[in-house]
């Protein structure tokens, strides 16, 4: 996988799962629905993909600096 792809793959990852974060927003949301009982969860989920999300920008940019001392 080139470095670009991985570093925009990185941060739309982790903007996506920062915005699910905002969990005073899901909760009016999920409340006008009735689906309070799905936001009990929502943390073990978002927040995992969040670091995974920023560990994968990451380790594009480590990537695309180490490729560019080399050259």
């Amino acid at each position: 996988m080139r470095d670009g792809t991985l570093i925009t793959t990185g941060i739309v990852g982790a903007v996506i799962a920062a915005l699910c974060c905002a969990t005073p927003v899901l909760a009016i949301a999920f409340g006008a629905l009735g689906l309070t009982a799905w936001l009990a969860k929502a943390d073990y989920i978002v927040m995992p993909a969040l670091i995974l999300c920023v560990g994968l920008a990451a380790f594009g940019i480590y990537r695309q600096q180490r490729h560019r001392s080399r050259a």
